[in-house]
Protein backbone atom coordinates (compact mmCIF):
# COMPACT_ATOMS: atom_id res chain seq x y z
CA UNK A 1 0.00 0.00 0.00
CA UNK A 2 1.27 3.46 -0.88
CA UNK A 3 -0.03 6.98 -1.43
CA UNK A 4 1.00 10.08 -3.34
CA UNK A 5 0.75 13.07 -1.00
CA UNK A 6 1.37 16.79 -1.64
CA UNK A 7 2.93 19.05 0.98
CA UNK A 8 5.16 22.08 0.77
CA UNK A 9 4.66 22.41 -2.97
CA UNK A 10 6.11 18.97 -3.65
CA UNK A 11 4.69 15.49 -4.14
CA UNK A 12 5.94 12.40 -2.30
CA UNK A 13 5.27 8.68 -2.60
CA UNK A 14 4.82 7.34 0.94
CA UNK A 15 4.52 3.87 2.48
CA UNK A 16 3.54 3.10 6.07
CA UNK A 17 6.63 3.02 8.27
CA UNK A 18 8.91 5.12 6.05
CA UNK A 19 10.80 8.28 7.07
CA UNK A 20 10.22 11.40 5.01
CA UNK A 21 11.83 14.87 5.01
CA UNK A 22 9.36 17.62 4.01
CA UNK A 23 9.22 21.43 4.18
CA UNK A 24 8.86 22.54 7.78
CA UNK A 25 5.46 21.79 9.33
CA UNK A 26 3.83 23.07 12.49
CA UNK A 27 3.92 20.65 15.39
CA UNK A 28 6.19 19.62 18.23
CA UNK A 29 8.40 16.54 18.21
CA UNK A 30 6.28 13.47 18.97
CA UNK A 31 2.98 14.96 17.74
CA UNK A 32 0.97 13.36 14.97
CA UNK A 33 0.04 15.35 11.86
CA UNK A 34 -2.50 14.59 9.15
CA UNK A 35 -1.62 15.26 5.54
CA UNK A 36 -5.00 15.73 3.85
CA UNK A 37 -3.80 16.42 0.28
CA UNK A 38 -3.69 12.80 -0.91
CA UNK A 39 -3.55 12.76 -4.71
CA UNK A 40 -3.63 8.98 -5.29
CA UNK A 41 -3.77 5.78 -3.26
CA UNK A 42 -2.74 2.23 -4.16
CA UNK A 43 -4.23 -0.43 -1.88
CA UNK A 44 -3.75 -4.17 -1.82
CA UNK A 45 -7.43 -4.98 -2.30
CA UNK A 46 -9.20 -1.93 -3.84
CA UNK A 47 -6.66 -1.20 -6.56
CA UNK A 48 -5.68 2.33 -7.53
CA UNK A 49 -7.70 5.45 -6.65
CA UNK A 50 -6.90 8.78 -8.29
CA UNK A 51 -8.27 11.98 -6.80
CA UNK A 52 -9.76 14.93 -8.66
CA UNK A 53 -7.80 16.80 -7.32
CA UNK A 54 -7.60 14.81 -4.06
CA UNK A 55 -8.99 11.48 -2.89
CA UNK A 56 -12.12 11.99 -0.77
CA UNK A 57 -11.72 11.27 2.98
CA UNK A 58 -8.14 10.04 2.52
CA UNK A 59 -5.32 11.18 4.78
CA UNK A 60 -1.80 10.20 5.68
CA UNK A 61 -1.13 10.12 9.43
CA UNK A 62 2.49 10.78 10.37
CA UNK A 63 4.49 11.46 13.52
CA UNK A 64 6.96 14.36 13.76
CA UNK A 65 10.36 12.83 14.51
CA UNK A 66 12.47 16.01 14.51
CA UNK A 67 13.01 19.42 12.94
CA UNK A 68 16.25 19.87 11.03
CA UNK A 69 17.98 21.90 8.34
CA UNK A 70 18.80 20.65 4.87
CA UNK A 71 22.16 20.84 3.12
CA UNK A 72 23.68 24.24 2.42
CA UNK A 73 23.11 25.54 -1.09
CA UNK A 74 25.50 28.20 -2.42
CA UNK A 75 24.41 30.74 -5.03
CA UNK A 76 27.35 32.59 -6.58
CA UNK A 77 26.90 35.32 -9.17
CA UNK A 78 29.88 36.75 -11.03
CA UNK A 79 30.45 39.14 -13.90
CA UNK A 80 33.92 39.08 -15.36
CA UNK A 81 36.01 42.25 -15.53
CA UNK A 82 33.37 44.26 -13.67
CA UNK A 83 34.40 43.60 -10.08
CA UNK A 84 30.95 42.15 -9.35
CA UNK A 85 30.48 39.01 -7.35
CA UNK A 86 27.79 37.97 -4.91
CA UNK A 87 27.70 34.88 -2.72
CA UNK A 88 24.54 33.84 -0.89
CA UNK A 89 23.96 30.65 1.09
CA UNK A 90 20.69 29.02 2.09
CA UNK A 91 19.63 26.10 4.29
CA UNK A 92 16.03 24.95 4.09
CA UNK A 93 14.15 24.16 7.31
CA UNK A 94 12.80 20.61 7.18
CA UNK A 95 10.64 18.31 9.27
CA UNK A 96 11.32 14.57 9.42
CA UNK A 97 8.11 12.54 9.50
CA UNK A 98 7.49 8.86 10.16
CA UNK A 99 4.42 7.67 8.25
CA UNK A 100 2.17 5.73 10.63
CA UNK A 101 -0.77 4.86 8.39
CA UNK A 102 -2.69 5.70 5.25
CA UNK A 103 -6.35 6.24 6.14
CA UNK A 104 -9.05 5.97 3.47
CA UNK A 105 -12.20 6.49 5.52
CA UNK A 106 -11.22 9.78 7.19
CA UNK A 107 -11.29 8.34 10.70
CA UNK A 108 -8.35 8.47 13.07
Amino acid sequence: MYAIVATGGKQYKVNPGMLLDVEQLEGAVGETVRLEAVLAVRTDDDGFKIGRPTVEKAAVVAQVMKHLKGPKVINFKYKRRKGYHRKVGHRQSLTRLKVLEISLNGAH
